[in-house]
């Protein structure tokens, strides 16, 4: 059974993409405050938060990896035609000239395989690319990813494992951590110990280091490939 383990990076969307009555929506809880330092501070927040909803922000990356033959791609948006390999040539880099062309050539891929991974997939990634690509009009191959959560068949949501379907809530043995600690505490190479993480999105991409931006959805996949392969090897099966 082929296995797709993938990831996404978002980024928030100009503010001109929104009228004025939108952004009166997305600041109406900040602006109820009535203390303007807190006021400031509320809408601050808001800004930040932009890039994790797919009707404020866009798909600005995904690496995806075959877990069996750890070759795969990374699609990302990029002014530059040319691709690239990765330093072993497993993984090509394909830059996209815009988010229609990138989901477009996700869902080309990902109608090949019958398994996907992810780490919290279920409650951010696939919802987000299900969105996204309605807004742009692109054609999902893949229409039963949110599946039934308390089944690996045929997405395996290792945010879901890790913590036994949140068995114990926020504070108990079987917390949700992120996939930072969860490397660390299983020795695999964090993705955010090379210098850039998910909050560094927005600027990167504001920049043109998009390159960058590639490279560490990548280091996210590894990741989640190799925390899977733990989880297949010594926690799979328990109920």
């Amino acid at each position: 059974m082929a296995t797709l383990t993938f990831d996404i990076e978002t980024s928030a969307l100009p503010h001109d993409a929104f009228d004025e009555a939108q952004w009166e929506f997305l600041f109406r809880e900040a602006d109820r405050l009535p203390d303007p330092a807190a006021r400031e501070q509320k809408r601050a927040e808001i800004v930040q938060q932009l890039n994790l909803w797919p009707l404020t922000a866009q798909v600005v990356c995904i690496a995806m990896v075959n877990v069996d033959t750890d070759r795969g791609q990374v699609l990302y948006l990029s002014g530059d035609n040319q691709s690239k390999a990765d330093q072993d040539s497993t993984v090509e880099f394909v830059p996209c000239p815009d988010e229609a062309t990138l989901l477009s050539s996700f869902w080309d891929v990902a109608r090949h395989y019958e398994h996907v991974v992810t780490f919290n997939g279920r409650g951010f990634d696939v919802p987000f690319l299900y969105l996204r690509s309605a807004v742009r009009g692109v054609a999902i191959t893949r229409k039963d990813w949110i599946g039934y959560r308390y089944s690996t068949e045929p997405h395996c949501d290792l945010a879901d494992q890790l913590t036994f379907y949140n068995v114990s809530g926020r504070e108990g043995a079987a917390r949700k951590f992120n996939l930072d600690f969860y490397c660390k505490v299983f020795g695999i190479d964090s993705p955010k110990s090379h210098g850039v993480t998910g909050r560094d999105v927005n600027q990167l991409m504001a920049e043109g280091r998009y390159i960058e931006v590639a490279e560490y959805c990548l280091r996210d996949v590894r990741a989640t490939v190799a925390l899977y392969k733990i989880w297949k090897e010594r926690l799979a099966g328990i109920k």
